[in-house]
């Protein structure tokens, strides 16, 4: 199974600025077979770099969607949008989804199933807070946001888990620590127990992503873990080379 190598440029980088690290990384990944390469620019950027990505070996992903086709949803984009732009990833229950505009659990799962109705993969952010970590309940947290978001899911093979630490997600700041490499294989080991638990062999194929601040330097040592699957990367995605040195420990 190749490694997931996904790039979440958050509130960053006008269409022409994407179109312009697309052409960089193209360039530089035109002879990588080393991992599966989705982009996920702003909702701006979607068209531009989807017709730059044209004939590329790098897939296109959204950072969300709404659950409904269509509606009055003002400042939403629904899944039939983004399949008709090019888009074959979508981006749910991020952290930063849950925190700055509350989404919750059930909320999300309606947005996975509409998701796979549709035609998308998802990458199903999951994660515990400091607080939640300090008070030893991470595997309770990990276990009850896979639980209700996959709920009524029967077939799982075309979502991708992310394993999102919140207190080691950096945003930038270069003070921030990410989960050590022994933090991450435990937390990715227990999240795999936990799909195989519910869905048995075919999980074996669910594709388990670091997303806690992973960047050139601790990369090939995340990546090389027996449980990491690729990786979902934030800041260090914003540069074409810092996210091909990535690609590379893949």
């Amino acid at each position: 199974m190749k490694k997931l190598i996904a790039a979440n440029w958050k509130m960053n980088k006008t269409a022409s600025e994407a179109v312009s690290t697309v052409k960089e990384l193209k360039a530089l990944v035109r002879e990588s077979g080393n991992a599966d390469i989705v982009l996920c620019p702003p909702s701006t950027a979607l068209h531009a770099v989807s017709k730059e990505l044209t004939g590329s070996n790098i897939k296109l992903g959204a950072q969300n969607m709404h659950f409904e086709l269509s509606g009055a949803y003002t400042g939403e984009i629904s899944p039939i949008m983004l399949k008709e732009i090019g888009c074959e990833f979508v981006i749910l229950g991020h952290s930063e989804r849950r925190e700055f505009f509350h989404e919750d659990d059930s909320f999300i799962n309606r947005k996975v199933i509409s998701a796979l109705k549709n035609g998308l993969n998802p990458l199903l952010c999951i994660g515990e807070s400091l607080e939640q970590r300090q008070k030893q309940q991470t595997e309770d947290v990990l276990e009850g946001q896979l639980t209700k978001c996959l709920e009524g899911i029967s077939d799982i093979r075309n979502v991708s888990i992310a394993y999102e630490p919140v207190w080691a997600i950096s945003r930038g700041d270069p003070n921030k620590k990410a989960a050590t490499a022994s933090d991450a294989e435990q937390a990715h080991f227990f999240i795999r127990k936990v799909l195989s638990g519910a869905y048995g062999k075919p999980s074996e194929g669910t594709r388990i992503l670091y997303g806690g601040s992973m960047k050139p330097e601790n990369a090939k040592e995340l990546l090389a873990l027996p449980n990491i699957d690729g990786g979902l990367i934030g800041n260090a995605s914003l540069n074409a080379k810092s996210f091909f040195d990535i690609i590379k420990s893949a």
